[in-house]
């Protein structure tokens, strides 16, 4: 079917009709006819008028777009592109085939996740169409359907100069140097590809302020000024306005006794805030107070405790779990045993789901991985974890395993690997805009540990700082 509809759009839009321009080729020109005798002249017949031609064309560089939930379409020359969720990454579309009906007024248009596999159909019907939130008419109604995402409804308006092909053959861009691509691989042909669908991300905003582990020291950055604050120290969190550092203390080189230090930037002091029995410490998004983990000589719960009250901790849950990831909203927090992950709040029942059914067939549970939920989308979930069979080239560790990490949606299940194949990536940490990850880049105890950055569509990776389980604050 995709051979139709390049025969179908050559013909529309190249050819030339040689046979309406008086001859054919290989054949001589007719002769000059004779004279005729002239007759009366009479009024000339009124013309016909002239008829736009139908294109049989599917319709090619369409923007789609859709509320509740909101998310747009990019109908490019081979079909779909991209598509577009707010709060998610773009998901890259490979195109397939295309289908049209007896009546040429409405289209399938078959395509694949780049990511996950998963198929795609995009149904466009030539009819008009409103999205309830502004008085433009659409020329189309579209309907997508996403295997794994579920069935989204919009509207759709022919918008070429939205399209890189369209501006580059009209010239509406400032032509570049033409590259050799004679000696592209597969691979090249395949980034570039994704680059050309993907637009560049503009609106992120570097940290103000970090903290990160550099040779077991624990290291407080603000506008890049650099601060030791303890010899060391583990499981960072710097606070939301930037001036607020905790930390975990290990008071015992045999032991689990382990003191949570408050670090404060504006005076340069720290304090101890839970002794001997607290770990894992993560600021509310107000930075009113704090989660932490306690143990009370046997398990492992949620405390949390006010930063005006330290001495007056609460148990937050009394759900055991082994590892905390942050909060997901004012009331909620996003914990883990080996076996499932929990939602827990203080307004309503937990919401557990199954470690197993996050992690899938190609990653393995531990108890050193980190989840950590998307500062504008808490559906989704950023997971630094194991393959079970490390990539091939992949560097490994004196294990034999390689580490990475991937994204999550709790609500469709759809699952991306975003980390380098040929990295071994660990602490997987987002920025406060939520478009960049940070994580440590290098096999412990092989390499020199170093952090990177990459943004959240898989582009934009590059080297970012020395050390090691960088946290943002702002």
């Amino acid at each position: 079917m995709r051979a139709r509809s390049s025969k179908i759009a050559g013909t529309s839009l190249l050819c030339i009709s040689w046979v309406a321009a008086g001859f054919v080729a290989g054949q001589t020109p007719p002769q000059k006819p004779a004279p005729k005798t002239p007759v009366k002249a009479t009024a000339p017949a009124a013309e016909e008028p002239i008829q736009s031609p139908i294109s049989h064309h599917y319709p090619i560089l369409i923007i789609a777009h859709g509320n509740e939930p909101s998310w747009s379409l990019r109908l490019g020359m081979k079909g779909p592109e991209r598509l577009d969720r707010l709060g998610y990454p773009p998901i890259v579309l490979d195109p397939a085939e295309t289908t049209a009906d007896d009546s040429e007024n409405s289209w399938t248009y078959h395509a694949k996740d780049d990511d996950t596999g998963a198929n795609v159909i995009v149904k466009v019907s030539r009819e008009t169409c409103s999205d309830n939130m502004s008085e433009t008419k659409y020329t189309f109604t579209v309907v997508v359907q996403h295997a794994e995402i579920g069935e989204l409804h919009g509207c759709g308006l022919s918008q070429p100069e939205k399209f890189p092909e369209f501006r580059k053959k009209n010239e509406l861009d400032t032509p570049g140097e033409t590259d050799d691509k004679s000696k592209e691989t597969e691979k090249d042909k395949e980034k570039d590809r994704r680059a050309a669908v993907l637009e560049p991300i503009a609106n992120s905003h570097p940290p103000v302020a970090v903290a990160y582990l550099e040779l077991g020291r624990v290291v407080f950055s603000r506008g890049g000024v650099r601060r030791t604050v303890a010899p060391s120290g583990t499981e960072l969190a710097v606070s939301h306005d930037g001036r607020k550092l905790l930390y975990t203390r290990s008071d015992s080189k045999i032991g689990p006794e382990r003191t949570i230090v408050l670090y404060d930037w504006d005076t340069g002091r720290s304090r101890d805030l839970v002794i001997a029995n607290g770990r894992s410490a993560f600021w509310s998004p107000d930075d009113s107070r704090i989660a932490f983990m306690r143990n009370d000589g046997k398990l492992w719960q949620v405390w949390t405790l006010f930063l005006s009250a330290p001495d007056k901790a609460q148990q937050f849950s009394t759900q055991p779990v082994d590892s905390l990831h942050g909060w997901t909203s004012p009331n909620t927090v996003l914990a883990t045993d080996m076996q499932n992950a929990y939602w827990l709040s203080e307004d309503k029942p937990p919401q557990i789901v199954a470690l197993n059914e996050i992690y899938g067939d190609k990653f393995q549970v531990m108890s050193s991985d980190t989840l950590r939920p998307n500062p504008i989308n808490s559906d989704l979930l950023l997971v630094s974890a194991y393959y079970r069979t490390a990539p091939a080239g992949a560097p490994t560790d004196a294990m034999s395993l390689n580490s990475t990490f991937f994204l999550y949606e709790v609500k469709s299940h759809r699952r991306t690997a975003l980390g380098p194949p040929d990295t071994f990536a660990r602490a997987g940490e987002w920025s406060r805009d939520g478009l960049q990850i940070f994580f440590t880049r290098g096999v412990p105890g092989r390499n020199v540990l170093a952090t990177s950055r990459l943004f959240w569509d898989s582009t934009g990776l590059r080297p970012y700082s020395p050390g090691s389980c960088l946290v943002v604050g702002k």
